[in-house]
């Protein structure tokens, strides 16, 4: 059977399984199950698939993935996020849209501390809403900023899906996590400089009200009580990787430690926290564990059956520039982000794209960085953005996905501006070179 038979009855067999509702880690598994069967000597096949799974599940840099989890789970639920939160409402001064930019700093935070879009945009939307629909701001104002933030979480590192992503292409999860910080906060950059500006030109968007500033030295003392102990977290979590004494598990390890600790020291660690800590992060772990055993068989079925190399010579027979290749891979993801979710995207394109931006002598960890960036236009993009749905549930009965829409749009496209800075100046990605 030609190759590209094969790929069009991968796809057709997994898009239909995955609109039957079937969990997608699931629907990969099935459809690779019966394709390795057919394809490679029936129980043969089946042996070299349970082989495969056991492969891509004992490797040791996917502990870092519970690790990491486990450290934003204890702190959030210990409530020390919520201290950050009241922290950067007392630093922030008289700026143009100030609970919009503070909602934008927390999230910054809270992207460094969870790297779970769901939870931190329910969380944002639960602590800032309320307050911002009480001081008369707009709705794009209110929805914009919270849903925006919570779709960092994926790109500023430590971030489990950036782990998981490293883990599917196979590339340097230290280097990917640590070369994410340049990009995940000129991101968050970009986002504050634009509510700033809009609201200097429209002031009615989030009207200014009155409230008691602090002086410089309790700002000195609400960033030493309540923001540096989690600053401490993330120096552990990336410095460690960064000066090059641990490698990504260790360094996940000692910052869970340190989470527990810093809790402890709050007076907020109990049998409670510690519980739904444990739990919330036995849950993650074992989806994102399935995701990766899933897609090891994806890619071992793609590479068995010729599927892979028939891509790969198709497109280096192609008279066209690396650069327009990268370009049309990057516009791919983008538009399978208007309907299908982060994971199921990732899974679906990085077995083919990987082995042709290596043979065309890329940085991995460049093209890798740009596919989180355009994952994160998927999170936000109409229809479909799982951030849309998410604000939906959480906010007001007064505000309709005609809104949310509405509000989403232009961080839409302000991601698509980060895509295009990291693509002209590749060196924000790949100054870390490990």
């Amino acid at each position: 059977m030609d190759w590209w038979w094969v790929l069009a009855l991968l796809f057709g067999g997994l898009f239909i399984l995955m609109f039957t509702g079937l969990p997608v880690a699931f629907s990969f598994l099935c459809v690779t199950t019966v394709a390795a069967y057919m394809l490679m000597g029936g129980p043969f096949g089946l042996t070299q698939l349970v082989v495969s799974i056991f492969d891509s599940l004992t490797k040791f840099n996917l502990t870092a993935i519970p690790f990491f989890i486990l450290m934003g789970e204890v702190l959030y639920h210990a409530g020390l996020v919520t201290k950050a939160l009241d922290a950067f409402s007392k630093m922030v001064g008289r700026i143009p849209g100030r609970l919009s930019v503070v909602t934008f700093l927390i999230g910054g935070l809270f992207g460094a501390l969870s790297g779970a879009t769901v939870a931190s945009t329910a969380v944002i939307a639960s602590l800032m809403v309320p307050e911002m629909m009480k001081r008369r701001y707009s709705k794009s104002m209110v929805l914009g900023p919270i849903m925006a933030s919570g779709s960092l979480d994926m790109i500023i590192p430590p971030s489990a899906l950036t782990v998981l992503l490293g883990s599917l292409a196979e590339v340097s999860i230290g280097r990917l996590l640590i070369n994410a910080i340049i990009p995940g906060y000129i991101l968050l950059s970009i986002y504050i400089a634009y509510v700033v500006i809009r609201c200097m030109i429209n002031p009615s968007l989030a009207p200014r009200y009155e409230f008691s500033e602090i002086s410089l030295k309790e700002k000195i003392f609400a960033a030493l009580h309540e923001l540096m102990p989690l600053a401490v977290v993330i120096l552990i979590a990336l410095g460690l990787m960064m000066i090059g004494v641990a490698t990504p598990t260790e360094a996940a390890a000692l910052a869970s430690l340190a989470a527990f600790v810093i809790a402890a020291l709050y007076g907020k660690l109990n049998r409670r926290v510690i519980r739904e800590s444990m739990m919330s992060s036995l849950k993650v772990t074992v989806m994102i564990l399935m995701i990766i055993a899933a897609s090891a068989t994806f890619s071992q079925v793609l590479a068995f059956s010729g599927a892979s190399r028939g891509m790969l010579e198709l497109v280096l027979g192609a008279a066209v520039s690396p650069m327009w290749i990268v370009v049309i891979m990057l516009a791919v993801v983008v538009v399978l982000g208007f309907f299908v979710e982060q994971v199921s995207i990732m899974m679906i394109t990085l077995p083919i794209f990987m082995p042709i931006v290596n043979a065309l002598g890329l940085d991995p960890v460049w093209v890798c960085i740009m596919i989180l960036l355009c994952l994160s236009v998927g999170q936000l993009s109409p229809p479909f953005g799982l951030v849309l749905f998410v604000m939906k549930t959480v906010a007001p009965p007064e505000i309709g996905m005609k809104d949310i829409y509405r509000a989403a749009i232009p961080y839409c496209l302000l991601d698509l501006v980060g895509v295009a800075l990291v693509f002209a100046f590749p060196i924000l990605a790949t100054w870390f070179k490990g």
